[in-house]
């Protein structure tokens, strides 16, 4: 690890926080000093100080906040963060670190609701616990909450999922800060991959998807059912007998993403074993699970997981090309193409 001086990195805690939320963020960087001399100076931050309770009934000894001197300001939720109002002397400390110019303002799972009230969030992408992000868009409209992902960077605001998360966004924040071999050590300290993909997807689709409404249920029984097939939003309204405009309106609020993106899901959660078990050319899998070609595949699963199917393929035979191969796409380079048009799911 580069020798530099070292960065403060505060944890700004409430009552009831979450105890490893604040813990799994946090360890990472107490490993990084372990592993390579002092890189951070770790500071555990409240409002006045003193002991703070978390909702697991252990409680933690804090120091007084002060923005002087922090580099990354990390806040940290809980139940009451849910719960109850935010209240306005933490968003107020959450703005204040934010105008101070400080380098990077964080959340772990619930603790998105704080910089959410505080309006640093405004026009911003974030996540949090996919559990809480339709409230989290509920209360917050300005917000463009996307709750699959592990972990968002926009500027200079980080958010993440909840619990386990908060280990991908300190990895990342360490390999930003040290490199990617700093990083790589502390996650193998860890026990953990290194790391996951800030864009992998917190929950399987296929399995928390269960909404009330019978119209939504027969519309994911149809897509999982026919993901070959074309699926424009017109056919996927039919089957809920409900106007193009009326469906788009009540599958979001029941299912808390775009038909479009949970299409693109569905797709790649059903391509990924197939290309992991490397039996199948890529062209093969991708035309039966209903992408038009190898490249729209290889870009529905940058936006999904963070990688690509050749490097997923990679990975699950140890690193050998044992698998079928085929030509790679003469377009494979514009990894920042934008998703087609939602009104046209293949």
């Amino acid at each position: 690890m580069t020798h530099r001086p070292p960065l403060t990195i505060g944890f700004f805690i409430t009552p009831a926080f979450t105890l490893l939320d604040l813990s799994g963020a946090l360890e990472p960087f107490h490993l990084a000093n372990w592993l390579g001399g002092e890189r951070y100076r770790i500071r555990v931050l409240s409002t006045s100080g003193g002991l703070v309770k978390s909702s697991e009934g252990v409680t933690v000894g804090t120091e007084p906040m002060e923005i002087d001197g922090l580099d990354t300001l990390f806040v940290i939720g809980g139940e009451g963060t849910v719960l109850r109002a935010v209240e306005p002397e933490h968003t107020a400390i959450v703005r204040a670190a934010y105008d101070s110019g400080i380098r990077r303002v964080a959340s772990v799972c619930v603790g998105a609701f704080i910089l959410a009230a505080s309006g640093v969030l405004d026009g911003r992408r974030a996540t949090t616990h996919w559990m809480y992000a339709p409230e989290l868009q509920r209360r917050h409209p300005q917000v463009q909450v996307d709750g699959d992902r592990i972990f968002t960077h926009d500027d200079r605001i980080w958010t993440s999922a909840g619990i386990t998360a908060g280990i991908d966004l300190a990895l990342s924040l360490i390999e930003e800060d040290l490199g990617k071999t700093a990083a790589r050590t502390v996650a193998r300290q860890l026990v953990v991959y290194h790391r996951r993909a800030g864009g992998q997807m917190q929950f399987s689709s296929l399995l928390r998807l269960d909404p009330d409404s019978d119209r939504m249920r027969r519309v994911l029984s149809f897509m999982r059912e026919n993901l070959e097939h074309s699926l424009p939003l017109e056919r996927l309204a039919d089957i809920a007998n409900l106007s193009v405009r009326q469906f788009g309106r009540s599958f979001f609020k029941a299912i808390g993403t775009t038909p479009a993106k949970l299409v693109e899901r569905l797709r790649v959660e059903a391509a990924k074993p197939r290309i992991e078990e490397g039996r199948e050319s890529l062209d093969a899998i991708a035309r039966s699970v209903g992408f038009a070609d190898t490249d729209r595949m290889r870009h529905a699963f940058l936006r999904v997981l963070g990688q690509t199917p050749r490097a997923l393929r990679k990975e699950g035979s140890g690193g050998k090309r044992d698998g079928p191969q085929v030509p790679r796409s003469t377009s494979a380079a514009r990894e920042g193409d934008q998703a087609r048009s939602e009104s046209r799911l293949n």
